[in-house]
């Protein structure tokens, strides 16, 4: 005789699957992951970008990675030195004028790549009268290439303190101290005006406050020294180049500025 409790139908009856709600859950699972990659896929800078998509993403302002992307493909391509990388200096030339300081100052190194281009030459040396130091920078180490010494002035800048300037009149409200590190965009102060507007200002460089000139709760005029910058991450890097800076410049064109003392070198 069998025994019931081990009869066969039981023990199919126990083995039924319980989880057949799980399906659904799992295809949505699934679509997440995918989801996921492709955007991380389509916005990953090592991706390697077709021309037409260069050209598409050159032109997209509304996306500043989009742009970036292309920006670092394209400097990538000049480093192997492509030579199809010419049919986008037109639009190189466009995002020096862009109102995107990201943009200027990324396109003003990449200028310095290709030291034959006349009108990447122009364009460098409007740029060395940019708005944002960042920018004059790259302007002025890319005209290096060029055996340009128009941007010797903001080299030898980068050795010196940056001035904050206030950029309105009225009450300053900054709790900033000497010897304090501040990030690029970063808001260092505030300026309250007589209609109770409150303007902003934002560090245009890394580095450390040298030197606090308008103390907190002061009256302020529009062009005042707030405070004065040391570009530390600066000074590093040309540090290990000026010297070859220098010989190149002076070597270049010794009647453009007269050559400096032996007190002004020892200054810098």
């Amino acid at each position: 005789m069998s025994d019931p409790g081990n009869s066969s139908g039981v023990n199919v009856g126990t083995a039924r699957p319980r989880f057949r709600g799980s399906g659904p859950i799992l295809i949505l699972a699934v679509l997440f992951v995918v989801a996921s990659f492709l955007a991380w896929y389509y916005t990953w800078f090592g991706r390697e970008l077709s021309d037409a998509e260069i050209s598409t993403y050159l032109g997209d302002e509304k996306h500043p990675r989009h742009v970036q992307h292309a920006l670092l493909q394209i400097e990538q391509r000049m480093e192997r030195g492509d030579p199809n990388v010419k049919k986008w200096y037109p639009q190189l030339v466009v995002l020096s004028g862009s109102a995107e300081p990201e943009f200027r100052l990324t396109v003003a190194w990449l200028m310095g790549f290709d030291n034959k281009s006349t009108e990447f030459h122009q364009a460098l040396l409007k740029l060395l009268h940019d708005g944002e130091p960042l920018v004059r920078r790259n302007a002025a180490l890319a005209l290096v290439r060029f055996n340009d010494p128009s941007g010797r002035r903001e080299l030898r800048a980068i050795l010196e303190p940056y001035p904050v300037l206030s950029p309105t009149e009225g009450l300053l409200a900054s709790t900033l101290r000497q010897g304090a590190q501040v990030s690029r965009g970063a808001l260092i102060a505030r300026i309250g005006q007589a209609d109770n507007r409150i303007t902003e200002i934002r560090s245009p460089l890394s580095g450390t406050v040298e030197n606090v000139v308008a103390q907190n709760d002061s009256q302020v005029k529009q062009g005042d020294v707030l405070l004065t910058l040391k570009s530390e991450g600066a000074l590093r890097r040309l540090g290990a180049q000026m010297g070859r800076l220098e010989t190149e410049l002076i070597k270049v064109s010794p009647k453009v500025e007269e050559e400096p003392s032996s007190k002004e070198r020892a200054q810098v």
